[in-house]
């Protein structure tokens, strides 16, 4: 048996290559939209994909399992678990097999098991892994959004972000349940879970990149919690804001999305950039946070490229409109389009390297920047208002005195009830939130503000005053 594991930064995403080496053939598991990695890994250890199988419908990317298997002509293995409208919808083009608890599929050698796995999201399934070449009994499980390091996959995604009323207490109280299905699996099973530390897909996830079921019960929270309200009360307790764009992902990901486009993709200049502020269109800059914060070209909305990228770009891009991207050099320009084609932002006009300012300024145009200001300016200060762009679970944990919380995600239209020419000094934990937040605001016009350099963790740091929720 061979298991190549994919894992995504950007995504805190993981997706897996199963072959069976005796017979050449290969199963992969929940694939993201980079298809390529997984038809090239396939070739290279002369395996033949015959199944794709994904564990859920996906709210943080959009899959590509059906454009996987498409290509590849493989089986699409979806789960049938689910019914009304978060069940998948499938056309006979997508060649695929709805599977259900305790269904068998052979790839080769190897034997799959579905599981039904709901918690995380309804249809949710997991898949025990046999290598009867060596034993009949089971070597691991493809766990998905159910079980990861250190923590389970939250049940709130559908009340929250696609609005499904009620669902979540149900959902928790369905996922307690799955995890108490899992005391007749034996201690040893190896766990490959769907996403690393730094998804929004749970609150607490470690960083290993796989455990066992045996781990998790001397150490994961939640399944040593036997008692059910408890359970749901812990789970549903401190979850992260869900990314705006989570919605949609379900969505796209329930109905298919389309293929991956290859359309010619320009380097444009200072005219198309003009035009692209002009009509509304996204002018993101993707370079490091403080070479914006020192000069940029007004308008323009600062994601620096990273870890975050893509859940600020889900969140504050509207998919309805082009992008234009200005970068440093072409491979982070490149970088930005395919975490953009990640999360179904495939409408990117085209970018623009470092020239583009320079031609700004020789045509008279000034460029932009934010101010810096330090936790000394702001420390007994009240004359600006001090904005706070982190998740409640972070403010409560602790915050600013007299600070407002303003979250990142939803600060486009929250903005509206501040004055625009009020001094604002913004922060988040650590300073680059923040900085997306300064330049979210000035593109909206306010004209008075500036980005906390070190954020909370400084304010801390000092030593100086903390309010926490608990205090009051």
């Amino acid at each position: 048996m061979l298991l190549q594991r994919f894992h995504d930064d950007a995504l805190a995403q993981t997706s897996y290559l199963l072959g069976c080496q005796a017979s050449g053939l290969a199963l992969v598991v929940d694939p993201n939209r980079d298809v390529q990695a997984y038809v090239a890994a396939a070739a290279k250890h002369r395996l033949r994909i015959v199944f794709v199988a994904e564990s859920h419908i996906h709210a943080d990317f959009v899959s590509g399992a059906r454009e996987l298997a498409r290509e590849t002509g493989a089986t699409l293995l979806l789960s049938g678990e689910a019914e009304g409208e978060w069940a998948y919808r499938v056309t006979a083009a997508d060649n695929a097999r709805l599977v259900h608890d305790g269904d068998e599929i052979e790839v080769g050698r190897i034997l799959l098991r579905v599981l039904h796995t709901p918690g995380h999201t309804p249809e949710h399934i997991a898949i025990l892994v046999t290598d009867r070449t060596l034993s009949a009994h089971p070597v691991g499980m493809f766990s998905g959004d159910f079980i990861f390091a250190g923590d389970v996959g939250r049940p709130d995604l559908l009340e929250r972000s696609a609005n499904v009323r009620g669902s979540m207490d149900r959902l928790a109280r369905t996922l307690f349940h799955s995890l108490q299905r899992m005391a007749a699996l034996p201690d040893y099973l190896q766990l490959w879970p769907g996403h690393g530390a730094g998804s929004a897909c749970g609150k607490s996830l470690g960083s290993m990149p796989s455990t066992t079921l045996g781990y998790e019960r001397l150490t994961n929270w939640a399944l040593r919690e036997h008692d059910e309200e408890r359970f749901v009360h812990d789970v549903l307790t401190h979850q992260p804001e869900p990314p705006a764009y989570f919605a949609l992902m379900k969505t796209i990901n329930r109905d298919g999305p389309l293929p991956v486009s290859d359309d010619y993709w320009p380097q444009l200049g200072m005219d198309d950039v003009h035009d692209a502020l002009h009509e509304g269109d996204s002018v993101v800059d993707v370079r490091p946070t403080a070479a914006f914060a020192r000069e940029h070209i007004a308008g323009s909305l600062n994601i620096p490229l990273g870890t975050s990228f893509s859940t600020w770009a889900g969140s504050l891009l509207p998919y309805d409109r082009p992008i234009v991207l200005l970068a440093d050099t072409a491979e982070q320009a490149h970088t930005a389009r395919r975490l953009l084609s990640l999360i179904g932002h495939d409408e990117v006009a085209g970018w623009c390297d470092g020239s583009v300012r320079d031609a700004w300024r020789e045509a008279g145009k000034a460029l932009a920047q934010i101010p810096q200001v330090s936790i000394a300016d702001i420390s007994g200060a009240t004359e600006r208002r001090i904005i706070d762009v982190r998740g409640a679970a972070e403010w409560d944990a602790g915050h600013i005195p007299g600070a407002e919380r303003l979250f990142l995600g939803e600060l486009d239209t929250l903005a509206s009830a501040l004055p625009k020419d009020a001094p604002i000094a913004v922060h988040c934990q650590g300073g680059t939130r923040s900085a997306i937040a300064a330049s979210l605001l000035a593109r909206k016009g306010f004209t008075n503000v500036a980005n906390v350099r070190g954020g909370f963790d400084a304010w801390a740091a000092a030593g100086l005053p903390v309010e926490r929720a608990q205090d009051r």
